[in-house]
């Protein structure tokens, strides 16, 4: 299995019990304190499904949970909430240090939620500023318990990272129901995403996210669900208790400004050394599709590109097809070779791998993977789907390209222009 799709499976079984905030603000400081060495540790890549699940903060990027496992002091006896706020904005003392704290975060978030009743709440401050202040709660207005929780965060407002927990995700990488995002008039960017636990729907969990992105840089990030934990438990009403109106009222709410005035000020996202642009990848792509190809979908980011493809006038479904092209893999040639079914070396000392098993079980798809891997550490690898996305069942019998014109694809000279 590729290390996207790897990757990505781990991260949906992770946190059983629910622990610290949203998953998105871990996603996000695990972006920015590794964007250096993920293009070396892409060992085993071959999609970029999970690349682009990490900068929206979704489906199966981090999945730390909500609830559990934190400090005694950071829970706090159950209690009623009222949505009435004061005109003027107020928050507990902060620390001493100035830093924001679990009871602040808590005592925050339960002044925005309706009336109803409170079993559990746990909160984290910054006082180590991993992982960002974080407050959850599990709330019943009546209509079953479910899990809310909210988080902050510092991030560069011009980085690839804060963009992209403000954008839709593509319905091929992250199926959902719903997904708006906008443009506010202070200038602060804001996305509600109507979703699930897990984007194949082996649970009916629904997760729904608000998340609100300030000029200055201040993500604040609130999840909700329809069960009283993130996983593991049983679903105990048809949808999260909050509407996605007041999920935007939640977070853009004025009681929040005493709180992210307190946060560091983000750190300036550094470019990846050696990143591929997302257009140059995608449009790349786009050129070397088969002239009988009809393009659906497409997008990317930095090294990545997919398109959802179908036959014209087949009518034999959607093909999901995903590359990526990667500087310096050289040292991982030999994990390469040892996963890969067939292996060819070409003159030019190329190597070529070919992979055709790639299918999730008991959906009925079929992934034809080829991956080659010049020299000098330079990688293209290609995958095709038959099916529009990884979490749905197959569309077709077989992808939209041969495992030929994959290969004719990933060894074209226009990659070399990328080098």
């Amino acid at each position: 299995m590729p290390f996207e799709d790897d990757l990505g499976d781990a991260m949906r079984r992770t946190g059983d019990s629910f622990r610290p905030p949203d998953r998105s603000a871990l996603a996000t400081e695990g972006i920015r304190r590794g964007r250096r060495r993920l293009a070396r540790r892409r060992a085993a890549a071959v999609t970029g499904g999970v690349l682009a699940l990490a900068a929206v903060g979704l489906g199966g990027t981090y999945r730390g949970g909500l609830l559990g496992g934190a400090d005694d002091a950071g829970r706090a006896s159950s209690a009623a909430a009222s949505a009435n706020v004061s005109d003027t904005p107020t928050a507990p003392p902060a620390d001493p240090d100035g830093s924001i704290t679990g009871r602040q975060m808590l005592d925050t978030l339960k002044g925005l939620l309706p009336e109803g009743k409170i079993t559990q709440e746990e909160g984290g401050g910054d006082g180590s500023a991993k992982p960002p202040p974080y407050a959850s709660v599990v709330f019943d207005d009546g209509g079953g318990a479910a899990a809310i929780a909210v988080s902050l965060t510092a991030l560069d407002p011009e980085g690839t990272s804060a963009d992209g927990q403000v954008t839709c995700p593509s319905q091929a990488l992250v199926p959902h129901d719903s997904c708006t995002a906008e443009t506010l008039a202070d200038g602060s960017r804001y996305m509600m995403f109507q979703g699930y636990e897990y984007p194949d729907r082996r649970e009916e969990t629904r997760h729904w996210r608000a998340a609100l992105l300030t000029p200055k840089g201040v993500l604040i990030d609130a999840s909700e669900y329809n069960a009283p934990a993130q996983k593991g438990a049983e679903v105990s009403r048809p949808a999260p208790p909050l509407t996605p109106q007041q999920m935007k009222a939640l977070v853009t709410d004025e009681a929040w400004h005493p709180l992210t005035k307190e946060l560091d000020e983000p750190q300036k996202e550094d470019p990846v050394p050696g990143a591929v642009g997302p257009d140059a990848v995608r449009d790349g792509l786009l050129g070397l599709l088969p002239e009988n190809l009809e393009v659906k979908d497409k997008g990317g980011q930095d090294g990545f590109g997919f398109v959802v493809v179908e036959e014209k006038g087949d009518g034999r479904g959607a093909s999901l097809i995903q590359i990526n092209v990667q500087h310096g893999m050289g040292d991982v040639a030999g994990d390469l070779v040892s996963r890969a079914d067939d292996v060819t070396t070409l003159p030019d000392g190329t190597k070529v791998m070919l992979d055709d098993d790639l299918g999730t079980p008991g959906r009925g798809t079929v992934g034809w993977t080829v991956d080659t891997l010049r020299t000098d550490g330079f990688r293209v690898v290609i995958t095709a789907f038959n099916t529009g996305s990884q979490d749905k069942e197959a569309t077709r019998a077989e992808p939209a390209l041969t495992m030929e014109q994959l290969k004719t694809i990933a060894l074209d000279d226009h990659w070399l222009t990328l080098r």
